[in-house]
């Protein structure tokens, strides 16, 4: 029960993630008026769902079928073109990777702090 729990609440999580950035990438590509965040959701739930199922099923093949699912899937719902699927999808790539090292700096510190500077403060009072 744990791990589907704990399966699940990283898929929410990653959901609200990838909306966010594809947002983003969207507005800034195509425009407000066709990168909606009802878009960036069903873009972020298809493309991770319809992806995991192409990876699990072929495994060497399944990474370029999802990879092309993914642009159609950005092409379709921001009503653009080849090039202009591909723009969103390495900016959204981008954006991810700098949130990600964001996250990852600030959840770090207070590991940091509690976990591994407590050796050096007992080293200094004893």
């Amino acid at each position: 029960m744990l791990p589907m729990m704990f399966a699940l609440s990283v898929f929410i999580v990653n959901l609200i993630v990838m909306t966010g950035v594809f947002y983003v990438a969207g507005v800034i590509v195509v425009g407000k008026k066709r990168a909606l965040l009802s878009d960036a959701f069903v873009i972020s739930l298809l493309g991770t769902i319809l992806g995991t199922i192409c990876t699990l099923f072929i495994p060497l093949i399944g990474a370029i079928v999802s990879f092309i699912v993914w642009l159609l899937l950005i092409r379709h719902y921001y009503e653009t073109g080849w090039l202009g699927a591909l723009a969103v999808a390495i900016l959204a790539v981008i954006i991810y990777v700098v949130v990600l090292f964001i996250l990852a700096f600030f959840l770090a510190i207070p590991w940091l702090l509690f976990r591994g500077l407590t050796p050096l403060l007992w080293a200094v009072m004893v």
